[in-house]
């Protein structure tokens, strides 16, 4: 049902083909399924995994494709069945990717339908940019710690929002490499409210004061050499070691780096293929190859209650979205934002642009 006059046609960003040149086009704006929720975008945000799609058609065969994937915006229409949710809510929202069909509903786009039950209820404090940077990054660096499906591997932690989580793991220490970055900023602070400490992250001295109010208790300088790096590391951490590393961004570079770092019997979460992790690997290495998609079933269960506590904990400041960047010229200024993405032009923020705006 239909709260206010939505057009049929909207302006989109999209991709004609693998590879393909990005183009602002008319589009049609979605109808909406059982279950669905149609929101007008005010906010989207750029992501690494934009460039993979647009590139080489990862996770797409259906041309012409909106991507992006992650938005924030109001939503305008409810579908049948849904429940929780009005028109006029403020909500945060994954692009959905059908892995069977291969065909993307992304959210370089003016309105996107998504179902209800993958959207992220924003309180009031928090502002359609800073909701845009989290419905990709943020799971990306929960579900992973927090899900127990017996089909999937992890760290298998009691969630901070669950009774007893909440600083459960104080006394244990964990590493997150890549801090800047919008999945290492999440990791710090679900690592803080966690308990674990200290938490030693890497990243660019400019961002030490903004990683250190996150949760990180050290912040060590990522261009200093491999060896430095892991020396300085092991300085800060106790006897037992590590308990927990997390390698938030997975270079060829990082990769040893956090596997060397982990202690026996540590858990070690990447977010991209580890392929060779280092000289002597140690089977008691547990790695785990974080999954930050809401549609994957075996995330189900950690994805209700993560975005069930989601809205508490983001009005308590528990947890802090990523600082912002927004481009010019609406969705105009994606094409050369996902560029600056692609070449490591970011740093400490996350592009965002506005639909609205686009001319």
């Amino acid at each position: 049902m239909s709260s206010t006059t939505i057009p049929t046609t909207q302006k989109a960003l999209l991709l004609p083909s693998k590879g393909g040149a990005l183009s602002i086009e008319p589009f049609p704006v979605p109808t909406l399924g059982s279950g669905e929720v149609l929101v007008r975008l005010a906010a989207a945000a750029l992501n690494p995994i934009d460039v993979a799609m647009q590139m080489f058609g990862l996770f797409i065969e259906v041309f012409p494709a909106v991507i992006g994937c992650d938005g924030a915006g109001e939503i305008v229409a409810i579908g049948e069945g849904v429940e929780g949710f009005s028109a006029g809510d403020r909500v945060a929202v994954q692009g959905t990717i059908d892995m069977m069909k291969k065909e993307i509903h992304g959210t370089y786009a003016q309105y996107v339908a998504t179902p209800a039950k993958f959207l992220i209820k924003l309180p009031d404090s928090v502002s359609f940019d800073a909701g845009a940077t989290m419905p990709c990054t943020l799971p990306t660096a929960a579900l992973v710690l927090y899900n127990k499906d017996e089909n999937v591997t992890g760290p298998r932690l009691d969630a901070p929002w669950t009774p007893g989580g909440r600083g459960k793991y104080a006394g244990k220490a964990a590493v997150v490499l890549g801090g800047s970055s919008s999945v290492g900023q999440y990791a710090i602070q679900f690592a803080r409210l966690s308990g674990f400490s200290p938490i030693v992250a890497t990243a660019s001295p400019a961002h030490a004061a903004h990683l250190t109010a996150l949760g990180a208790t050290h912040v060590l300088d990522r261009a200093l050499p491999a060896a430095d790096l892991e020396a300085a590391a092991r300085a800060l951490a106790p006897a037992a070691g590590f308990a927990l590393a997390f390698d938030a961004v997975s270079l060829p570079e990082t990769l040893p780096l956090g596997y060397a770092l982990a202690a026996d019997g540590a858990d070690l979460v990447v977010v991209s293929p580890p392929g060779t992790l280092g000289e002597g690997e140690r089977k008691t290495v547990k790695v785990h190859m974080a999954r930050g998609l809401l549609a994957i079933p075996t995330n189900a269960a950690v994805v209700e209650e993560l975005l069930g506590a989601l809205p508490g904990m983001l009005a308590a400041g528990d947890v802090k979205p990523n600082p912002v960047e927004v481009l010019e010229g609406g969705l105009a200024g994606v094409p050369g934002g996902l560029e600056r993405v692609k070449m490591k032009q970011v740093s400490g923020v996350k592009l965002v642009v506005h639909p609205q705006a686009t001319a």
